[in-house]
């Protein structure tokens, strides 16, 4: 694993933990669209979402951070890029949702991340053998 795939790992992290909350804003509403027919439900809940612009460019930046991630798994083992991608953006998303004001975590959510990285540096440093930079 080199420098450029560890970043390549926390940009991921970021751009997907990032974008969780704003999506989350974006969507508010799309449970007011009510239609009789499933099939319709689901298409304009689809235009619905998709025409609103603080749904629709967090979503395009999140898919961007799908792209990173594909990449970096073509370069790096698939057991170093799943659980680092996924804990870094459990806590990017956190992070992000305190910046925008949503409800603070407890003392409880903060010794769970900080569990969730210790775990993930223990699995990931057995397979680390050396980083090159």
């Amino acid at each position: 694993m080199n420098l450029y795939n560890i970043l390549s790992l926390i940009l991921v992290g970021f751009i997907w933990g990032g974008t969780n909350p704003l999506i989350k804003r974006g969507a508010v509403g799309v449970n007011q669209v009510k239609k009789d027919n499933a099939i319709l439900q689901i298409i304009y809940e689809f235009i619905y979402l998709w025409t609103r612009p603080s749904y629709a460019i967090p979503m395009l930046i999140n898919l961007s951070g799908s792209v990173v991630f594909f990449y970096t798994l073509s370069q790096t083992d698939i057991s170093l890029v799943v659980p680092i991608s996924n804990s870094l953006t459990f806590l990017f998303t956190s992070l992000m949702s305190m910046i925008l004001g949503e409800k603070s975590l407890g003392g409880k959510s903060y010794l769970g991340m900080l569990f969730v990285l210790i775990g993930v540096t223990i699995c990931v440093s057995s397979k680390i053998d050396q980083i090159i930079f």
